[in-house]
């Protein structure tokens, strides 16, 4: 299967936020933002990012970086990947809003780990 389109993983992403209930996206000042670029830190690609600064808050998903990651997958495999990606952020989002960051603690163990099977 060829990769979707930039217009098609926009409709994709788009379903699958529509499936969150607006009360886990409350305070998502910012709302929900597709760029077209990769973005990497190291070797991982970043699929998508929680963002707070001094205006508010919002999430960011790279379309060239699902790319990276997907190529050529199925639909379905997109469609996974984007809701589980969308799914994380919110968790961040949620998290943030409690005054938590048990994921981000998660995620820099894992980090921590992965580069030490490395060495």
């Amino acid at each position: 299967m060829a990769k979707p389109s930039f217009e098609k993983f926009a409709n994709m992403l788009d379903q699958a936020i529509e499936r969150i209930p607006p009360g886990f996206i409350r305070n998502l000042t910012g709302g929900f933002n597709l760029r077209k670029e990769k973005k990497r830190e190291g070797e991982y690609f970043i699929l998508g990012e929680y963002i707070e600064d001094g205006v508010g808050c919002f999430i960011v998903f790279y379309y060239g970086s699902f790319v990276e990651v997907l190529g050529n997958d199925s639909d379905e495999c997109w469609e996974t990947e984007i809701m589980d990606t969308v799914l994380h952020e919110i968790q961040h989002h949620l998290e943030s809003q409690a005054g938590l960051d048990d994921l981000g603690q998660r995620e820099l163990e894992e980090l921590a780990k992965a580069l030490q099977e490395k060495s």
